[in-house]
C-alpha cells in the first residue's frame, strides 16, 4: 500500500472514467489514516499538503507552485475540476428540484417511464383472489439529450502564473456558476415542455391562481415553485404571504416565503409570465456523463490558452403529472 508522499503522479490517473481523486483514494485509502493528524483530509487533500501547496486564504500560493515538479503539476487539473465544481454548487439550485441524479460513462441513456392514469392513482379494496392493481415501469422510447455546457480558458501561463491562488479560484469558480446556470435553464425547458398549464383566473395573478395550482397537482404534494424574476415580485407582493414573521426572515435572511407550504425557487432563465408548480420527489432525474472535464494534458503542461473545461448532463421527467405550469 502506498503512503501518500510515496505516489508517482502522471498524466495517466486521468481519463480513466474514474476522477483523479477516485484513482488517488484507491492507491492511499483515506480511511488508513484515522486517529492521525491527516484524518478528515481525501488522498488529494493529502497531495497538496505533501507539496506544501495552499489553494485559499491570504497565504495562498501562487499558480506556479503547481508546477514546481512534473509530479505536482498533475494536481493542477483536479484543482481546477474541484473549484468548477465549488462555483457550480454554490450557484446551482438543481438540488432542490431533482428526485434523482444518476451518473453515466457513456452518452446514451433512457430513463424509466411510469405515470399511472386517474384510475391507476386509486388504491381501490381488492377482493380476495383478485388480482392486485398494476404500476406500469417502462424504459423510455427516446433517449435522454445531453448537453455540453462549458468554459474555455484563455490566458497565458505567463499571465497567470504569479497570481495568488485564492484569486484565481474566484474566477474559476464563476465558470463553474456559469455552467450550473445554463444547466438550470435546461431543466426548467425540460419541466415545462408538455406540462398541464392553467391559465389565471383574473387580470392579475392572485393568490387564488396558487390555490388552483395547488389543486391541480393532487395527489402529487406541491412543494416547489420556480419563478422568474418578474414572477417572483409578483409573489412577493401577494398581500398573503406579507405576514410580519415571512417578512421578518425574509428581510432578515434572504429565506423567500413558502406558498402554500412550497419551496420558492427564483430561476431567471425561466419564461416570463409563467410559474412552474412541481413535486421534488418524483419530477426530474438529472443524468450527467462523467463529472467536470478538463483538458488535463494541456493544464498539465501549462498550455492554459485553449484549455477547456466541461459538464455534459441533460435532464427527463420522471412522472409529467407531477409538473404544472400557470400562465398569469
Amino acid at each position: 500500500m502506498a503512503y501518500f508522499d510515496n505516489i508517482r503522479l502522471e498524466k495517466g490517473m486521468y481519463g480513466t472514467g474514474r476522477s483523479f481523486t477516485q484513482v488517488l483514494e484507491q492507491l492511499d485509502p483515506s480511511e488508513n489514516y484515522k486517529n492521525t493528524e491527516l484524518d478528515g483530509l481525501d488522498a488529494y487533500q493529502r497531495q497538496l499538503k505533501r507539496f506544501d501547496i495552499k489553494v485559499s486564504g491570504e497565504n495562498s500560493d501562487c499558480v506556479q507552485k503547481f508546477f514546481q515538479t512534473s509530479d505536482s503539476a498533475a494536481l493542477f487539473p483536479e484543482y481546477v475540476s474541484r473549484t468548477v465544481r465549488q462555483g457550480m454548487e454554490r450557484e446551482n439550485i438543481l438540488g432542490d428540484i431533482l428526485a434523482a441524479k444518476t451518473i453515466i460513462d457513456g452518452t446514451d441513456y433512457r430513463s424509466v417511464v411510469s405515470d399511472p392514469t386517474e384510475d391507476e392513482k386509486k388504491l381501490v379494496p381488492v377482493a380476495e383472489g383478485a388480482f392486485l392493481p398494476q404500476t406500469r415501469v417502462r424504459t423510455s422510447e427516446n433517449l435522454v439529450k445531453l448537453n455540453k455546457r462549458g468554459r474555455m480558458l484563455v490566458a497565458s501561463y505567463e499571465a497567470v502564473k504569479f497570481q495568488k491562488l485564492d484569486l484565481f479560484t474566484v474566477t474559476l469558480r464563476q465558470i463553474g456558476a456559469y455552467i450550473a446556470r445554463q444547466q438550470l435553464s435546461d431543466a426548467v425547458a425540460v419541466l415545462v415542455d408538455g406540462a398541464e398549464n392553467i391559465t389565471k383566473s383574473g387580470a392579475a395573478l392572485a393568490y387564488s391562481d396558487l390555490l388552483e395550482l395547488w389543486g391541480a397537482i393532487s395527489p402529487y404534494e406541491l412543494n416547489t415553485i420556480l419563478a422568474p424574476t418578474d414572477g417572483m415580485t409578483k409573489l412577493l407582493s401577494m398581500s398573503q404571504l406579507q405576514d410580519s414573521i415571512a417578512g421578518q426572515d425574509f428581510h432578515a435572511s434572504g429565506k423567500m416565503v413558502t406558498p402554500l407550504g412550497a419551496k420558492l425557487l427564483h430561476a431567471p432563465s425561466a419564461q416570463s409570465g409563467k410559474l412552474i408548480a412541481l413535486d421534488k420527489n418524483c419530477a426530474l432525474e438529472m443524468v450527467q456523463s462523467g463529472g467536470v472535464v478538463t483538458d488535463y494534458d494541456k493544464l498539465i503542461d501549462r498550455q492554459l490558452e485553449r484549455a477547456g473545461i466541461s459538464v455534459i448532463a441533460g435532464f427527463t421527467k420522471l412522472f409529467p403529472s407531477a409538473v404544472k405550469t400557470l400562465t398569469y
